[in-house]
């Protein structure tokens, strides 16, 4: 069965997936390319495109490729998680299809499996406003995807083996731009040329393992536009921090004298400065970037007033569930708190991440699968930990971690780090309302705190040192779904879950049924597939 709705345009991509050589810092690295291109080819689509994208997997090794951020409503077969479906097998290939649906913005895609996201295989992912919806903006001369992302150059078999014996990966060796690092002297190639005069959509995604970065342009303003899938309040930046696996859009407009112009992104919150530089030139332009950089912000405290900036435009018409602004989130009655409480422990010596006192382990057998086929019980076991964190973690469980969630409920989920590192989350799935991000502990007295008007609609959240992170989601989309840190290490270490949301009628109104094609592996290997449902 091919999941796609009737009469909304199809597009389809075919990529071959391979090693090669990469060298971002200069050093080369085994990476991971995708028709032959690191980082990998932008999908353009245009809102509810159904996209097929045929995978071979020509590494040696299996692999899976998620769409962060892209909704995939009724649809968790195509998530791309370990969590919802088997791996694709070396040698084998396998097509995902899947629809953006009631989507605009800035994506990316990323392999998930073992430590591949730091060999590459990451890119943009486009989805443009239909053109019967209009968006609050002229339209721009040209579109740019900026992948601006830690690096290390080890290589990623050597990161596997690091945190597989138990220890940290430590600090990245550098950063790029595009897989690239300019040494700004004028002999750098342009990423990105613009013409005088001309306004530029610059498309900036975080595809890195543990780095949240900065990123500016010398001489130019950013006027925000977009993040991840909201249209934002118009503001301009002199500069915007770019949380892990985090994305958003700006304008910049080529007001200055005709030369090249450095863009820039530095690390942020680590105890040595990373830089990478990319050479925008314009047209015609004579001169290599001046050596003035611009300086990055200092301190998270900055970072976290500039979150408080972030509104959603509610007067602008978009691909969402209040195209006039009028989906009231904020009247809602909350049903449940789940309060998600990261920690760093040892486990036989070996370090690992653990949520609530359970550190995560990837089944053999998909989760979704076992669900679906009714076998569940062999496989995980549902709410194996609590909806508040233990007042005191004795022992760490090794284990996969599944909550049941109530069908359409609304939900306030606490993201509470009492760590020193800044971590960064991820719901699959779903788009929440980012309603607040503080220092301290949360209490039920913090809700007076939140922006129950405009919060952006988004899918990842920064949660800084000793502080926490709220946001307000409905659980309307059947399936289930993973909730993980996008820093690297903490997910391939146990930092992840799932939430399960299940339809009280099995109806194709609220999910579809298991694809034709779909892999599958584990306990389920063999065993007859569940029959249809028809309506």
């Amino acid at each position: 069965m091919l999941v796609v709705e009737g009469g909304d345009p199809v597009i389809s991509f075919e990529w071959k997936v391979t090693y090669g050589n990469v060298a971002p810092l200069g050093v080369p690295v085994k990476g991971i390319l995708i028709n032959g291109e690191f980082p990998g080819p932008n999908i353009n689509s245009t809102t509810n495109n159904n996209v097929v994208i045929n995978v071979f997997n020509n590494l040696d090794e299996p692999l899976l490729f998620t769409w962060h951020g892209i909704e995939n409503r009724k649809n968790s077969w195509q998530d791309g998680v370990l969590g919802t479906m088997c791996p694709i097998l070396p040698g084998t290939n396998f097509t995902y299809h899947f629809q953006v649906k009631d989507q605009i913005g800035s994506f990316m895609y990323y392999p998930v499996t073992d430590m591949h996201r730091a060999a590459g295989g990451f890119g943009g992912l486009r989805i443009h406003s239909r053109p019967l919806i209009p968006v609050p903006y002229d339209p721009p001369a040209d579109e740019f995807t900026v992948m601006a992302g830690d690096w290390f150059n080890k290589g990623y078999t050597s990161l596997k083996k690091i945190l597989d014996s138990g220890r940290n990966l430590g600090r990245a060796d550098g950063l790029h731009i595009n897989g690239k690092n300019a040494k700004g002297d004028g002999n750098d190639e342009p990423l990105f040329t613009m013409e005088a005069g001309k306004t530029y959509m610059y498309r900036f995604c975080n595809p890195g393992l543990k780095t949240a970065v900065n990123v500016r342009f010398q001489g130019h303003t950013m006027k925000l536009v977009e993040m991840e899938g909201s249209h934002t309040v118009q503001n301009n930046y002199e500069s915007i921090d770019l949380h892990v696996g985090m994305c958003f859009t700006v304008l910049v407009t080529a007001d200055q004298e005709p030369r090249d112009y450095a863009l820039v992104a530095s690390s942020r919150f680590t105890k040595r400065d990373l830089l990478a530089i990319g050479i925008i030139r314009y047209l015609n332009g004579k001169g290599a970037p001046k050596p003035d950089l611009p300086k990055p912000p200092v301190g998270w405290a900055w970072s976290l007033n500039q979150f408080r900036t972030l509104r959603w435009n509610l007067t602008a018409s978009a691909a969402r569930p209040n195209p006039q602004g009028s989906y009231k989130y904020g009247g809602i009655n909350i049903t449940r708190t789940i309060r998600l409480a990261n920690t760093a422990e040892k486990v036989d010596g070996k370090l690992r991440y653990a949520i609530n006192g359970v550190s995560f382990v990837e089944p053999t057998t998909p989760l979704k699968l076992a669900e679906y086929y009714g076998v569940a019980d062999k496989v995980f076991k549902y709410n194996n930990i609590p909806d508040e964190p233990p007042a005191q973690v004795t022992k760490v469980a090794l284990e996969p971690i599944v909550l049941n969630v109530t069908f359409k409920d609304f939900i306030e989920v606490i993201f509470e780090n009492h760590e020193t590192a800044i971590q960064s989350w991820n719901i699959d799935g779903y788009a929440f309302f980012a309603v607040a991000i503080e220092t301290g502990t949360w209490s039920p007295e913090k809700r007076m705190n939140y922006n129950l008007l405009d919060a952006t609609s988004r899918h990842t959240i920064q949660v800084f040192p000793k502080s926490w992170a709220a946001v307000l989601i409905t659980f309307d989309n059947a399936g289930m779904w993973n909730v993980r840190s996008e820093v690297w290490d903490r997910h391939y270490l146990g930092q992840q879950l799932y939430f399960s949301s299940l339809s009280p009628n099995r109806s194709l109104r609220d999910e579809y049924n298991m694809p034709d094609g779909t892999l599958v592996c584990g306990v389920v290997q063999g065993m007859p597939k569940p029959p249809p449902v028809n309506s």
